[in-house]
């Protein structure tokens, strides 16, 4: 995990190049507060229409929001919903000049319909298909793999997203994994609910759900996700589609990796609030690309396709996640497993993550030896000046060299833990000089807090925060509470 985040804090734009079913998904919004006279079938009142990118134009979105540079390559219908399709992507920032024009069929197109009903959250009632799913036609084909010839040179990775409307027809999908793999590039296939993967034999990797890896292979999934049991099944799908690795979705249960000549291994995602599915199978396919193209190891892109298709999951309709708060997801998730004690390194790039979704960072500092109702005042009020406390606590050293060699009472490890176990604690960071003021210059907080027995003259680092931009905040103690009274009181009573 510390490598997935080390990547994250290093992340480099990339180029992905998406082949596969574009469409145009629309919504209709209204109420559905009552039946029709005339049949038992409720009545949408629409007061509102949108339209957005879906199918694979939607993995080309995702890719975007994990900050790719993006080149769609696919087949749409010469009319008014092709044009919308492509002026949607183009307004986004997508390159559209992959974008084959195909007279002989339409533009593939979902329409939804969504009521709101007693001013709840919205709910889809029904969906309205335009499509066709008969193969491209030989020039279509001829057309569409040019484009991702002339493309692949520029290209770092390239998407195949299969819904099965007729585009990814096996002479496409050989051709462009043909391709690819001359020019050196790797592929990663969502594929479509099938019964054989024979169009992307010699890919990269493919990332089926668990329904379609049962229908591909005539086996069942675990239902707890067993590994061995998983592994059996991902192992005919490497074999028989030549893959290099295979990635098997498994909902709630995460997914399980298998790569060529390598262990199984199962990585678990974080439990969420399931609000709607739709997109997840695409923000999934574009973390894992994005994450290979960041130079990541499979254990740790498939973990942060986990996270992304996790965020995914917990909205209604489709929304590409941006790398932020993906990148926030993951640290998040490290938190779980290690607490709240944090590297300085960890802490540096916990910031900068936390900062560029937008969070105020507030920081200070002590050596919270014996905790008591004093601290925790002054903990409480700190926190609410932003959005995440990072503490600096003093190690055991630097105490004994501050408070004289009987000091700390509790170790420096004790000490944090206590620290982490406050609600109003983001994070606590060890330092080992005399002064945090190495380490408020390396987090760069945006409110530095003391108590209000210093003044903004003598805090350490408050001209370093100010100058640049931050602020300083004092804050009155309470009175009769201080570590050094506690200890003398004990020693009197023992006395």
């Amino acid at each position: 995990m510390d490598q997935l985040l080390g990547h994250l804090d290093r992340w480099k734009p990339f180029n992905a190049l998406v082949v596969g079913d574009f469409m145009l998904d629309q919504q209709l919004y209204g109420d559905a507060e009552r039946l029709s006279a005339d049949a038992p079938v409720p009545i949408l009142h629409v007061r509102r229409q949108t339209h957005n990118p879906g199918g694979a134009a939607n993995v080309c979105l995702d890719l975007a929001a994990l900050r790719g540079c993006v080149r769609a390559c696919g087949v749409i219908g010469a009319d008014v919903n092709g044009d919308l399709l492509r002026h949607s992507l183009v307004e986004r920032g997508i390159d559209a000049s992959g974008l084959v024009v195909d007279p002989s069929r339409p533009t593939t197109v979902k329409q939804n319909l969504i009521g709101l009903a007693q001013a709840r959250h919205p709910q889809k009632m029904f969906r309205v298909d335009f499509e066709s799913r008969e193969p491209l036609s030989g020039e279509a084909s001829r057309s569409l793999i040019a484009r991702v010839r002339d493309s692949l040179d520029w290209a770092d990775v390239v998407c195949i997203e299969d819904y099965a409307k007729g585009v990814c027809t096996e002479q496409v999908c050989q051709e462009v994994i043909r391709l690819a793999r001359q020019a050196g590039k790797p592929v990663f296939v969502d594929p479509a609910r099938l019964e054989s993967y024979a169009r992307y034999r010699g890919a990269t990797t493919i990332t089926p759900n668990r329904t379609e890896a049962e229908v591909a292979t005539g086996q069942r999934t675990h239902g707890e996700a067993d590994i061995a049991h998983n592994a059996a099944l991902a192992r005919s799908l490497l074999a028989s589609v030549e893959l290099d690795a295979v990635v098997l979705t498994l909902d709630r249960h995460g997914a399980l990796l298998l790569e060529r000549d390598a262990e199984p291994l199962a990585i678990p995602t974080i439990a969420r609030t399931v609000y709607d599915v739709t997109g997840a199978g695409d923000m999934f396919l574009a973390g894992l690309a994005s994450a290979r193209a960041n130079g990541c190891s499979w254990e740790d892109a498939v973990r942060m396709a986990n996270a992304a298709a996790g965020l995914e999951v917990e909205i209604f309709g489709v929304e590409p996640i941006p790398l932020e708060r993906v990148h926030h997801a993951v640290l998040e998730q490290t938190a779980r497993t290690r607490g709240k004690l944090r590297t300085p390194e960890h802490a540096e790039i916990e910031v900068r993550a936390r900062r560029a979704s937008g969070q105020r960072i507030v920081f200070t500092n002590g050596c919270f030896d014996l905790l008591h109702a004093g601290h925790v005042d002054l903990l409480d009020k700190a926190a609410s000046n932003g959005d995440f406390l990072l503490v600096g606590l003093n190690s055991d050293a630097s105490v004994k060299r501050l408070k004289g060699p009987s000091r700390p009472v509790n170790g420096e490890e004790d000490r944090a833990r206590v620290l982490g176990g406050l609600g109003c604690v983001g994070a606590v960071v060890i330092f080992d000089q005399d002064t945090p003021l190495e380490l408020i210059r390396r987090l760069r907080p945006d409110v530095l807090v003391k108590g209000a027995d210093y003044t903004k003259a003598t805090v350490v680092g408050a001209a370093d925060v100010e100058s640049w931009g931050g602020s300083v905040v004092l804050i009155d103690l309470v009175e009769g509470k201080s570590t050094t009274g506690m200890i003398e009181r004990a020693n009197a009573k023992s006395r």
